[in-house]
């Protein structure tokens, strides 16, 4: 099971702004909030997501072939998800449309440069 996901910043306002409000239309609350990291959840017993200034004190850096796949309740919610994050300042990867035959995927990066996608999984043709 895993418990949380947690990407760094850089800017560690204007990411709890970008979080706060892709967070919100996905139906995540926030958990908890330091100086340091905020955390936002779906629920006790589901993984969180958090962002987070670097322990190390180290300028943050997004990582190469990492990526966090956000699960999508409808094709239509993956569009709004995506135009969030544009509306947002963050950058496309990979304009929403369907991947192989039952999956409709849409690719961004946030303010830091972090890549996720949003998924819907279509049910298997019958």
């Amino acid at each position: 099971m895993i418990s949380y996901f947690m990407v760094g910043t850089n800017n560690f306002d204007e990411a709890v702004k970008f979080y706060d409000a892709l967070m919100s239309e996905m139906g995540a609350q926030k958990a908890y909030t330091t100086d340091k990291n905020v955390g936002w959840g779906w629920g006790i017993g589901t993984p969180m997501f958090i962002v987070t200034k670097p322990y190390n004190q180290e300028p943050a850096t997004y990582g190469n072939g990492t990526m966090i796949s956000f699960d999508a309740e409808s094709p239509e919610q993956v569009n709004k998800l995506h135009a969030k994050v544009l509306e947002m300042g963050g950058l496309n990867e990979g304009d929403p449309g369907m991947r192989g035959a039952r999956m409709y995927v849409a690719y961004c990066r946030d303010l830091d440069g972090n890549k996720f996608n949003f998924i819907h999984y279509l049910p298997p043709a019958a």
